[in-house]
């Protein structure tokens, strides 16, 4: 036996509703819309010359898109398992399905097996991993490999091979944000793409280690200082990892969106005072990420919480425009203002809660306080199906899809319930379009 064995037989074992279908519709519409939005950014002309969507190479797409997923950092996020699985595991099992010409319930079910394999996997890594490892692009070669597993109808044995191969591609380290490197959408792509040829090498009988994940010299040994292996099987009654898994209102990095919460919450409270100083309590983990004062371009303005939350607070609202070179001028010495600091009741919910405190202090002494323990667009505090298609919308439009082509794709992914070709949608044949203007502004 094998935790990548028991990992197959519990997701194979799950039943799966009506329901389970429209909440991975949901999330396919929010990662799609991620991807499509990012097409004018200049990482996204970069993917498109060394992965051009309109080749043959299944794997190759994944990689393009996955890679595109995670440009405007919006898009999903598990917080048990710190993962971004939407950009890895939907891209995977979308260029299978779309090459394969397999129909929208079977695209579903295998997007629910991708998820569970991730964040399950991530769950178990421990939280020292996420110190030097980014989780997404360790753990999500796991999720795409079982997503394709599914699609190719791979049986359990050669399912468990794909998960052997999977992980011992596992790769992605944090040091891209020291220098603010592109190397984050680089995870997302080659975790889809890894995924894919792992499946597509187990068809054909290449075998990989079953015991990847505790083996003597497998994945725990070699990144994890403190795995937790029961999580990998843990609760296999409950609902699918899909359904909690949070949905991203703000383009920046989720660790920064608790306070980013409770600082448009004192936005209005404030009501244009003065501010004297501003005190931010977090986790570890978002102090490790996003404690960066003084944010040179777009990129490490999206893991600042100093400058998400003297935006947040400024304006009432955070955007793309956010972090644009204006804004980050504007808000100088604004961020200067804000301590960030660990907070120990915080840090001791995490990861089940990603919580945050803000206290602020005005000129004439006033003070206010917000905290969060839910950031919006958590399960507990969820957006409603009509603001995730206005968000997609809203992404589809900034990426040059036309009005009514974004309002007929939408219309078409949610239709994916009713069994819709995947390749009828022509998801490719958009994503090669050119942009009306590739701008340089990095996103993270």
């Amino acid at each position: 036996m094998s935790l990548t064995r028991d990992l197959t037989r519990l997701i194979r074992e799950k039943p799966v509703t009506d329901r389970d279908l429209e909440w991975a519709s949901l999330f396919v519409l929010d990662t799609l819309g991620c991807a499509l939005g990012a097409l004018p950014t200049e990482p996204a002309r970069m993917l498109k010359v060394v992965a051009p969507p309109a080749q043959t190479d299944t794997a190759r797409k994944a990689f393009y898109l996955g890679g595109l997923a995670h440009i405007l950092e919006m898009d999903d996020l598990h917080r048990d398992s710190v993962t971004h699985p939407g950009s890895v595991v939907i891209p995977a099992a979308w260029a299978v399905a779309h090459d394969h010409d397999l129909g929208g319930k079977a695209f579903l079910r295998a997007v629910l097996a991708g998820y569970e394999a991730c964040c399950r996997v991530g769950t178990s890594v421990g939280k020292k991993h996420y110190r030097v490892w980014h989780n997404t692009s360790t753990c999500g070669p796991f999720g795409a490999a079982f997503a394709v597993a599914e699609l190719l109808g791979l049986d359990d044995t050669r399912t468990v091979w794909a998960l052997g191969n999977a992980g011992t591609q596992s790769s992605g380290l944090w040091e891209f944000l020291a220098e603010g490197a592109m190397s984050k959408h680089l995870h997302t792509a080659r975790a889809a793409e890894s995924g894919v040829i792992a499946s597509f090498l187990a068809k054909e009988g290449f075998t990989g280690a079953q015991n990847i994940l505790e083996g003597e010299k497998g994945f725990y040994a070699g990144l994890c200082p403190d795995p937790i292996p029961e999580a990998v099987t843990a609760g296999p009654e409950r609902a699918w990892q899909l359904i909690k898994t949070s949905i991203k209102p703000w383009p920046c990095c989720r660790h920064t969106h608790p306070a980013i919460d409770g600082a448009i919450a004192l936005h209005n409270e404030i009501a244009g005072e003065a501010i004297a100083r501003v005190h931010v309590g977090a986790y570890r983990a978002a102090l490790d990420v996003c404690d960066r004062p003084i944010p040179e371009d777009p990129y490490s303005a999206k893991f600042s919480l100093q400058h998400t939350v003297a935006i947040a607070l400024a304006d009432g609202r955070v955007d793309q425009a956010s972090f644009d070179a204006d804004a980050r001028q504007r808000m100088v010495g604004e961020r200067k203002k804000v301590r960030v600091e660990l907070a120990p009741s915080i840090d001791a919910a995490y990861p089940e809660s990603w919580g945050a405190e803000v206290i602020v202090e005005t000129a004439s002494g006033r003070r206010f306080f917000a905290a969060r323990h839910d950031a919006k667009g958590d399960p507990d505090n969820p957006v409603t199906a009509a603001e995730l298609s206005q968000k997609a919308r809203t992404q589809l439009v900034a990426g040059g899809t036309s009005q009514a082509r974004a309002d007929d794709l939408i219309g078409a992914i949610l239709g994916l319930t009713d069994n819709r070709p995947v390749r009828s949608l022509g998801l490719f044949e958009t994503a090669g379009d050119a942009p009306p203007q590739v701008h340089a502004a990095r996103s993270a």
